[in-house]
């Protein structure tokens, strides 16, 4: 185990032996944690490695069971958010935490409004400053927007802004880029360099490798709760990031050579969607997908992706066009339980938002979709069938959790969406549909997902999946289609699928 010696005046914080035991696992063990002033601080791990752990106690959002933090040579104690704001540690969660009912301006100044005494809210000289926020992140972004309107890259720009308004001097980003397009990425990477410049300390979650090269000063992996290496980045490479965290090589392609396809599963024919804005987002879109193929939709923010998929399973059902599923019509008008009836199934992009019910069990939310499947008679619930089916399904897709009952919100977010991909596969589907499904996955689970996409498709499953991620698209798609500005610019076979092409077929409506 590799680590760095440094002195007071170069590490803001230091963690030391931090220990988190919850019901049935030990999410850190032990674990000894370096904050260096002014740098940006990568942290990564598997999923269930105990980065967010970590950094929860950090933000004081949880309480270690031990360990102990000294902030600039001094023992404090980050018994809650507020504690930790006060001492300057603000933290931007990879789930968003925004009121979608409240506008822009109001979700930033949340709990801290400005006002003086008894008199009122000072509305106006929080949206001038909302609004210097926002363009500070070159977003055209109304201070007065409702944040229900914006999309879900627009809306982690917002939670950005929120921390960039408390004026921490350590700021932790938790996958703050799962929803940005490479010119918001740019953006973002241009306010954290002018952040560590001014003295802020940045700690930095993601699972994007290269893009923790490009940004971080020093690393810090975990492994199985425990601490595992501490490198200067510009020491080190991605090979050298992949063998601490797994021990092993990543695997760069999931397809084998020679695959066959049947007949079409779905059709999808003059796919017209216009926004609550007035604009086109989906504008024309007409392709097939056969059985046991996976296609893949690769795009930018704000491509369309994401409303074709609703499209697809009826919960945006104002569109023109056909679809046809095993050569079926789908009506427009026909709901989202038919659909699923018919063998369709989505797995949502925001699982937060619209993929868990995160106060019930991981059993609940793996069931919850195929019940009707599920009924012995009339009302009846067949439990011990559906027990042995919860069972089976944890074990096949290797969902880390300690009990079948434990509340879905206890589970790190690699293993949420091993749920919530379970419950749609509960479904039979004969066509799956994916919107970012590696979003906020690590190496090892995004390896889980893409071969568990690979083994549905040889059982002759359609699978259609969206993605941003250049790398991901190439390695485990038979064919990619590019979406830009709603319209579909490119539908390459894999075998002559080249990067550069892909990159300026995604340009194309912008």
């Amino acid at each position: 185990m590799s680590r760095i010696s440094g002195t007071d005046e170069q590490i803001i914080l230091r963690a030391r032996g931090m220990s988190m035991l919850f019901p049935g696992t030990k999410a850190l063990d032990n674990v000894d944690y370096n904050v260096w002033r002014g740098k940006v601080n990568v942290i990564i791990g598997e999923n269930g490695a105990g980065k967010s752990t970590l950094m929860k106690i950090l933000a004081g959002v949880q309480q270690p069971t031990t360990g102990e933090i000294t902030l600039n040579g001094n023992v404090v104690s980050l018994s809650s958010t507020r504690e930790a704001s006060k001492l300057g540690i603000g933290m931007v969660h990879q789930e968003l935490n925004l009121f979608e009912n409240l506008s822009v301006a109001e979700n930033i100044f949340l709990g801290r409004e400005l006002q003086s005494g008894i008199k009122p809210i000072d509305e106006a000289s929080q949206e001038a400053r909302a609004a210097e926020l926002m363009q500070r992140l070159d977003q055209p972004i109304s201070p007065k927007e409702l944040v229900g309107s914006l999309k879900v890259g627009q809306q982690q720009l917002v939670e950005i802004a929120k921390a960039l308004a408390e004026n921490a001097d350590i700021l932790i980003l938790d996958e703050p880029t799962s929803a940005l397009s490479k010119t918001e990425v740019a953006i973002l990477f241009r306010v954290i360099r002018e952040l560590t410049q001014q003295g802020v300390s940045i700690i930095y979650i993601s699972h994007r490798l290269e893009e923790l090269m490009a940004i971080g000063d020093m690393i810090t992996i975990l492994r199985d709760g425990r601490f595992q290496a501490e490198a200067r980045v510009s020491d080190i490479d991605v090979p050298w990031i992949v063998r601490e965290m797994l021990g092993s090589e990543p695997v760069s392609s999931f397809l084998q050579p020679g695959r066959t396809f049947g007949a079409p599963i779905l059709e999808v024919e003059n796919i017209t969607c216009v926004g609550s804005n007035g604009n086109c987002v989906v504008d024309d879109v007409s392709f097939q997908v056969r059985a046991g193929e996976i296609v893949g939709i690769y795009g930018l923010m704000g491509a369309g992706r994401t409303e074709l998929f609703e499209c697809l399973l009826g919960t945006q059902r104002n569109y023109l066009g056909k679809l046809w599923l095993d050569s079926k019509p789908v009506p427009a008008r026909l709901a989202t339980s038919e659909r699923i009836r018919m063998g369709m199934s989505l797995v949502p992009e925001d699982r937060k938002r619209t993929g868990i019910f995160p106060v019930s069990s991981v059993a609940s939310n793996l069931t919850i979709a195929s019940l009707w499947r599920r009924l012995s008679y009339r009302f009846a619930i067949a439990e011990q069938h559906e027990q042995t089916v919860v069972t089976d399904t944890i074990g096949n897709l290797s969902i880390k959790v300690s009990s079948p009952d434990v509340a879905i919100n206890a589970l790190s977010g690699g293993n949420q969406q091993k749920v919530v991909i379970g419950r749609s596969l509960l479904t039979n589907p004969r066509l799956l549909l994916l919107d970012e499904p590696s979003r906020g996955i690590d190496i090892g689970a995004k390896a889980d997902v893409f071969r568990m996409m690979v083994k549905l498709s040889q059982q002759g499953i359609a699978v259609v999946f969206s993605t941003s991620d250049l790398k991901e698209i190439m390695a485990v798609s038979d064919r990619i289609l590019v979406m830009s500005g709603g319209k579909l610019t490119a539908d390459i076979p894999r075998e002559q699928a080249e990067e550069s092409a892909l990159v300026k077929a995604s340009a194309q409506g912008f």
